[in-house]
């Protein structure tokens, strides 16, 4: 009973020593952008958020983060307002998974693959 346990022991500890694979989880950028990969970009973005947004035909192109604020609410007293809400905004991360480009939502860490996208690492 004691070598079993020892043993059993020994293997969680070599398991645990084990490297991550380098391909796990790199901030990534969009490379080769076209109406495809906009599309799904946008279509992440529109179910994560549950409405829809306007991004920039460059939105990560750049770099792996997009961030999205609020704007401020529209009244009918006020129908262009002026100022900053002051809610964190919506962040957003693409990374690169082995082959796949990866987007995570920073709120809750919910990833979503964008299919028909290329991207790089950083």
């Amino acid at each position: 009973m004691i070598r079993v346990a020892t043993g059993t022991i020994l293997f969680v500890v070599m398991l645990g020593c084990q490297t991550v694979e380098p391909d796990y989880d790199k901030p990534a950028h969009i490379i080769d952008v076209d109406d495809a990969s906009r599309s799904a970009l946008q279509q992440a973005v529109n179910a994560a958020i549950g409405t829809n947004v306007t991004l920039a035909d460059n939105a990560l192109t750049d770099t792996s983060l997009l961030t999205l604020e609020n704007r401020p609410p529209r009244t009918m007293e006020n129908p262009n307002p002026q100022g900053r809400i002051m809610e964190i905004p919506i962040q957003f991360q693409l990374i690169k998974n082995g082959n796949d480009c990866i987007l995570i939502d920073q709120r809750d860490r919910s990833r979503q693959v964008l299919s028909g996208t290329s991207c790089e690492t950083e």
